[in-house]
């Protein structure tokens, strides 16, 4: 028997249990569980999923991802709202990352997220660079 690898979202979860049923197409019951499964989207290199899950009026017509840049650990710093019967969310995250050359780094993000018929949508957010 094998088990499921870890999700890349660092809940501890097995990826199938977590994110992998929102990348299936299942909606994120939470504004922090969208931003988590964004981040494993980023990580996995999930471009549609980043999309589909963006709202339609901040969406890009495409994104590229940075494939030297391997995703490494995601902390959740602070959540506001997002929960399943609100409209609004903010989570503010810390993500870090790695390159080949060794290279390593974190983006920290303040994201807002909307609820669109009963579906979260990130909106945008603001890079914090304290």
């Amino acid at each position: 028997m094998t088990t499921a690898p870890p999700c890349p979202c660092d809940t501890g979860k097995p990826y199938p249990q977590c994110c992998g049923r929102f990348h299936a197409g299942r909606p994120a019951p939470m504004a922090v569980s969208l931003m988590r499964s964004r981040y494993a989207a980023f990580a996995m290199d999930l471009p549609g999923y980043l999309l589909d899950t963006w709202h339609p009026t901040t969406r890009p017509e495409s994104i590229s991802l940075d494939a030297d840049r391997r995703w490494t650990g995601l902390t959740i710093e602070h959540t506001e709202g997002g929960k399943a019967w609100d409209e609004d969310g903010v989570v503010q995250f810390a993500a870090a990352w790695e390159s080949p050359s060794g290279a390593t780094g974190v983006l920290r993000e303040r994201s807002r997220f909307t609820m669109v018929d009963q579906r979260w949508y990130y909106v945008g957010g603001m890079l914090i660079t304290e």
